[in-house]
């Protein structure tokens, strides 16, 4: 479902000397080479196996930590002295929101909250707003004040201190608020996303930024701000054109089984949207692929599927500007208690003729999101 909200790259330095250099290989593809990559990793802690990604100069990180696969959290700071707060960096929505001390609803009592009164830098305004996600709803009032994302400094950033939180994901949650990742043409009316505001600062020196998404792991996603680092994806960028600037839609050509279209016939629009958590698509669509890998509804409205079939049902592929991307079975089905298996497709868009694709493909493959030329890059994801 939809948790929150439908919601290079680095330069090359010019050498005053050339010399002659040979490749040396990546211990991880001599370990591929050999045969020897998978139990390296199975005999080595997780830690261990980051060591396999170089950071990038230019590139400023921001790690991420996956909440049971619903959604992924990272920190950032707000004020003079900084006040921390936990978000979800969210490509499908564009306004910044933390809960505030002005806040009594049942999800501030749970979280941190701002208090403007401890910062030296924050400037008020009696703008009010409200915002509705897919999940929830919340309304506060605009300030502006100082946001570090790691290394990065935002000046001047305005961002919503919530006054009504109403949802029991938000209660719930465990995040403080959202970080919107969108176009400014979804933000709050005369106000600049956060993003924006650190291209025209000049905080950043590419006007892009990445993901890399774990599969279930705890630690070791992260988002990026500047530029891209390759040593998180195989292989080379596919690059796909952005449809429609607002949401970071695409157009999609097909998706097929077995090489039988099952949805998407003749074309269909996708958002790529960090904010959910599953593949999401028009009732129609997902009732047919629900029905090709013999899904059955259960009397909460999920629907579950055999087991086995992680290990006999075939990818889904995803055909996006003429290339394929497949999602396999163990993609979109999900292990459940008690050897119960579930579908990772949804049909909460059922008004909708728009694709969602979630974290469910978002853990697939690397994506990069480039304002400067308005288009996505996708890549295989590295197995660590």
């Amino acid at each position: 479902m939809k948790w929150i909200g439908i919601l290079s790259l680095v330069a090359l330095s010019e050498c005053l000397v050339t010399i002659p250099l040979t490749k040396i290989k990546s211990m991880r593809d001599s370990l591929r080479e050999k045969d020897l990559l998978k139990d390296y990793l199975e005999e080595h802690p997780y830690s261990q196996a980051y060591r396999f990604i170089q950071k990038q100069p230019g590139v400023t990180y921001e790690s991420m930590r996956n909440y049971l696969d619903l959604y992924y959290v990272g920190t950032i700071s707000i004020g003079t002295p900084p006040q921390e707060f936990k978000v979800i960096f969210d490509t499908g929505s564009a306004d910044l929101w933390v809960p505030s001390i002005y806040c009594f609803s049942r999800a501030c009592v749970r979280h941190t909250v701002f208090n403007p009164k401890r910062s030296s830098t924050f400037q008020r305004t009696n703008q009010s707003f409200a915002l509705h996600y897919g999940t929830g709803s919340m309304t506060g009032f605009l300030g502006y004040d100082t946001v570090k994302i790691g290394s990065l400094v935002d000046q001047s950033q305005a961002f919503g201190l919530s006054r009504t939180e109403v949802s029991k994901i938000l209660e719930y949650g465990a995040f403080d608020g959202i970080l919107g990742l969108s176009y400014p043409n979804m933000a709050l009316p005369g106000t600049t996303p956060v993003f924006d505001n650190l291209w025209t600062q000049g905080v950043i020196s590419q006007k892009v930024f990445a993901f890399y998404l774990s599969s279930k792991e705890k630690k070791g996603s992260v988002v990026m701000f500047g530029g891209v680092n390759s040593s998180y994806y195989e292989g080379e960028l596919k690059w796909v054109p952005v449809s429609k600037q607002g949401f970071w839609q695409i157009t999609v050509d097909s998706i097929s089984m077995d090489g039988r279209v099952i949805a998407c016939e003749g074309g269909c629009e996708a958002i790529v949207d960090t904010g959910t958590s599953l593949l999401t698509g028009p009732n129609y669509d997902i009732f047919d692929i629900l029905k090709t890998i013999n899904a059955q509804m259960t009397s909460t409205g999920e629907y579950v599927v055999n087991c086995d079939a992680i290990n006999t049902l075939p990818d889904i592929i995803f055909t996006i500007n003429g290339f394929r991307y497949p999602v396999p079975a163990r993609a979109y089905i999900r292990k459940g208690l008690f050897d119960t298996c579930y579908s990772n497709f949804d049909d909460t868009l059922s008004h909708s003729t728009l694709w969602i694709l979630g974290d469910v493909f978002l853990r697939l493959y690397f994506t990069v999101f480039d304002r400067e030329n308005d288009r996505i890059g996708l890549a295989p994801a590295v197995v660590v």
